[in-house]
């Protein structure tokens, strides 16, 4: 095992873990939208709470197993192409589809880590639960921080593996 492939097992783990906390963030939600629910049509007494806080809470599910679906090779891809390349081939398609993926999440990731900073710094919160914003913002922020690193591994993994053996 190469030293590649022990970071890459290491953050492997904390893409798990994140993975789960999305989990538990939609298990929040889930019973959250149902107490709503079950306030506004049996008790008649909506909560207010209810919409903005699951609002709120999407950002971060959102990006939560992205890293995760990258682990486990499950974004959507059209091989019928692809598979028909010689193994060099196959490579260089890897390689542009990662970098792609990279780009694109270092991209959001800053998008994602500056508002999370510009919320903590101007101390604003949401509207009806005064809560502050970043809080919203962090989670989705290290997750894509997280992604961008993993992917960038993922990468290094592809490039310095044999044409022959992918």
């Amino acid at each position: 095992m190469t030293q590649l492939d022990g970071l890459i097992r290491h953050v492997e783990r904390l893409v798990v873990w994140l993975a789960a906390a999305g989990a538990c963030i939609i298990l929040v939600q889930m019973v959250w939208i149902s107490y709503g629910v079950f306030t506004r049509y049996a008790l008649n007494s909506p909560d207010r709470m209810v919409t903005e806080a699951t609002a709120l809470l999407l950002f971060p599910v959102a990006f939560a197993g992205l890293a995760y679906a990258l682990r486990e090779d499950a974004y959507p891809r059209v091989t019928m192409l692809t598979d028909r390349l010689p193994a060099k081939g196959r490579k260089i398609v890897a390689l542009v589809n990662l970098a792609l993926m990279l780009g694109v999440g270092m991209f959001l990731a800053t998008a994602a880590g500056n508002a999370t900073i510009r919320a903590f710094n101007s101390g604003s919160s949401s509207e009806i639960l005064l809560w502050p914003r970043w809080i919203f913002w962090a989670p989705g922020a290290l997750s894509l921080i997280v992604f961008a690193i993993y992917a960038v591994l993922r990468l290094a993994r592809v490039a310095l593996t044999p044409s022959e053996e992918m």
